[in-house]
């Protein structure tokens, strides 16, 4: 959303801004230059990414078109369901988590919290560390050690994609100079039209600057920006599972683990304290 708003405000300020100084609208049509500019850079990043990197790009991208993922009623949920599951284990001990982080898709306590569970990656992560629980695991330095290695893995992941599109972004002001260099040449082979003919010429030419700079410092350069705040608020969201599991595991109670994890978080998305506790009361009994 915010990107489309964004994107709008440039427009309608470049665009407003040219027209009511007397410009004309149908001067900065150039679509061969637009497919210069476009075409070379889409090429270089194809060239420059791997596989998984593009198709990333892409799945970022499209993402901002839609709502922030992890707000405050995600982390709350998040915090209910952290708790239903240290209260389940503190209760009837770890193995009853078994069957739960075996088959997540099929556990009607990972099916109560709607949010958490159509996060594949959030519930895979979490799963995989409470299998450690129910094996035995009880070193919390080892385990925040593995917790750290994977969060990082996956943030470089993320941080890979943004420097990705942060790289096109650069590139594009020299692919607008190419666009426009080739705009002069096409002109100096008409050098003998009249003055008007050669006039529209090299004003397409400079189009072609005028593009390269636009789509880098007001779409692409902003576009990489948010995918990188994207992938850190995603990061923040991992950092409070481990958090409470490395509470939990240290012996505090769950409504304590809870707290630990609650004060991990970024404090504009951060429940309050007693918002926490009255959803927690407010759950059913826990699922076994």
């Amino acid at each position: 959303m915010f990107l489309l708003i964004g994107s709008g405000i440039v427009l309608a300020s470049v665009l407003g801004g040219y027209l009511l100084n007397g410009g004309h609208i149908y001067v900065l049509f150039q679509p061969f230059e637009f497919l210069i500019i476009a075409g070379a850079a889409a090429g270089a990043f194809v060239t420059s990414n791997r596989k998984p990197v593009l198709s990333a790009a892409v799945s970022a991208v499209l993402g901002l078109l839609k709502g922030e993922r992890y707000n405050k009623a995600a982390y709350l949920e998040l915090l209910s369901l952290l708790y239903s599951v240290f209260k389940l284990a503190k209760a009837k001990g770890a193995l009853a988590l078994e069957q739960h982080v075996e088959k997540p898709d099929e556990s009607a306590l990972f099916q109560r919290f709607p949010l958490f569970f159509a996060n594949r990656h959030a519930l895979v992560f979490l799963c995989d560390y409470l299998r450690l629980l129910t094996l035995g695991t009880d070193n919390h330095h080892e385990m925040e050690t593995l917790m750290d290695e994977e969060i990082e893995t996956r943030h470089e992941e993320h941080a890979t994609v943004a420097h990705a599109i942060q790289q096109s972004a650069d590139a594009l002001p020299a692919l607008g100079i190419v666009a426009a260099v080739l705009g002069v040449i096409h002109t100096m082979g008409s050098i003998t039209e009249p003055p008007a003919v050669l006039g529209r010429l090299i004003g397409g030419a400079l189009v072609g600057t005028f593009l390269g700079v636009l789509l880098s410092y007001g779409f692409v350069g902003p576009i990489a920006a948010a995918v990188k705040a994207r992938a850190e608020t995603e990061q923040r969201y991992y950092l409070c599972i481990k958090a409470a599991i490395l509470a939990y595991m240290q012996g505090y109670a769950p409504s304590v683990a809870v707290e630990f994890a609650r004060k991990a978080l970024n404090t504009d998305v951060r429940p309050s304290f007693y918002e926490v506790e009255e959803a927690v009361e407010n759950l059913p009994s826990a699922a076994t």
